[in-house]
């Protein structure tokens, strides 16, 4: 297919003629689907509905240790479900930490105790004249909500194929000490599907900071999310690069069951050192006597350990793979060769990162919602909602069908080529 770059005025003008005519015959098709957030679909939660038979009123509620799930204790969870999250996580079960239902409370729990209470002995980030926080973008909107909640001053770093740009993070990290951690998703990150190479764990485990109270918040969300059976990214576990390096309290460790179970009825858990956790545990039990344990326990029974939750994964690696399948062929068939925009192909997680003429991601997501396709806020992968370029749209393929998909991705090409020949034609976009 011609460039649309190399494309003459009087050839946009006709296509975009063709374009319009093809968005209003669009907007007729009364679509109402909705592609803005990474929620499992209904056939992903039907596979887990077994899960509610592995308790009932005749279950003995015990672990195997005899503490009893329905009363009071084991603040930090139950030892059977530390070694199931830690097998997930690739970590001793010592290291690990079991609570609710979600492991975005946990960040937030985490970054609030810092602003209140510091760090392992640290001052409070709240009587601090700065605090700073690394977002590598485009990256995870509600972790960049967190930062922003707390006033948190919020520095972007740019991706790489590799991860974040380890130049800039070291320089940051190593020179200024008001930098007190930074967000990460280093296995298929969300939005690109990225994972970070063997180097930049390393180059992470091996920081030298200059704040004693720098973390690197480690948000393993898809550790076990993969696509492919014969495909699969694997990355460096980060407690033991960090222990070698001599950086063992350098790193907090997240994952949960979310996506693997139920979407907030899972199990979340944090991986970290033994001082970090000492230190994270005082806070604890003023907080809480203890988490569900009772769901504890359902999990444990039902997946047994890891074998068990890799086999459930392979299943809605199956109901995933042909949604994401449908719009990369889509996007590759209708814009291949036409320099108007590009994309990730990622291997695992929950998203497609596309990239458009610089300018115009905020014009398409309008032009998508105005037929009826509800995407991921134009900027919402950068810190404060801001993309300097106004150039990425994160795609989420897990709700709708196959074929949903591929009408949305259909409806979505179009809205691409009509904006990005208006931005060539010089007319205003939105």
């Amino acid at each position: 297919m011609k460039s649309y770059k190399e494309m003459s005025k009087e050839e946009l003008i006709s296509l975009k003629g063709e374009l319009e005519k093809a968005f209003v015959d669009a907007k007729g098709k009364g679509l109402k689907l909705d592609m803005s957030r990474g929620k499992p679909t209904p056939a992903q939660l039907d596979m887990a509905m077994d899960i509610m038979d592995v308790l009932n009123s005749d279950s003995i509620l015990k672990t195997e240790d005899g503490t009893d799930c329905r009363n009071y204790g084991i603040m930090d969870g139950i030892p059977e479900a530390k070694q199931l999250m830690g097998e997930m996580m690739g970590v001793p079960a010592e290291n690990v930490l079991v609570y609710g239902n979600a492991s975005l409370s946990i960040m937030y729990d985490s970054v609030s105790r810092s602003m209140t209470h510091g760090v392992m002995g640290s001052t409070p980030w709240c009587k601090l004249d700065k605090v700073k926080f690394l977002c590598p973008a485009p990256g995870y909107d509600r972790h960049f909500k967190i930062t922003e909640h707390f006033g948190i001053e919020m520095i972007t770093i740019p991706m790489t194929p590799t991860g974040p740009d380890m130049d800039l993070v070291e320089k940051y990290v190593q020179e200024d000490a008001a930098v007190k951690g930074i967000w990460c998703v280093p296995k298929y990150s969300n939005p690109q599907g990225i994972s970070y190479s063997d180097e930049t764990v390393r180059r992470f485990a091996n920081l030298k900071p200059a704040a004693e109270d720098f973390r690197i918040y480690w948000d393993n969300a898809y550790v076990i999310h993969h696509l492919y059976e014969d495909k699969q990214d694997e990355i460096l576990e980060i407690l033991s690069e960090c222990e070698k390096a001599g950086n063992p309290d350098l790193v907090l460790e997240f994952c949960s069951t979310s996506k693997v179970s139920f979407a907030g009825a899972g199990i979340a858990a944090m991986a970290a050192s033994k001082a970090n956790l000492d230190f994270i545990k005082k806070s604890m039990t003023v907080q809480t006597i203890s988490y569900d344990k009772i769901n504890q326990l359902r999990h444990v029974r039902y997946f047994k350990n890891l074998d068990g939750m890799l086999a459930h994964m392979k299943k809605h690696a199956d109901i995933m793979r042909p949604k994401f399948e449908a719009v990369l062929e889509v996007l590759d068939r209708e814009l291949a060769g036409l320099d108007i925009g590009e994309w990730t192909k990622p291997l695992g997680g929950y998203f497609i990162s596309f990239d458009a003429m610089e300018g115009c991601a905020k014009a398409i997501v309008a032009k998508c919602k105005e037929a009826g396709v509800v995407l991921t806020g134009a900027g919402a992968t950068f810190p404060y909602g801001q993309d300097p370029k106004d150039s990425n749209i994160r795609i989420a393929p897990s709700f709708p069908t196959p074929e949903e998909m591929a009408a949305a991705t259909d409806l979505f090409v179009l809205c691409v080529k009509l904006v990005s020949v208006n931005k060539l034609l010089g007319e205003a976009l939105v």
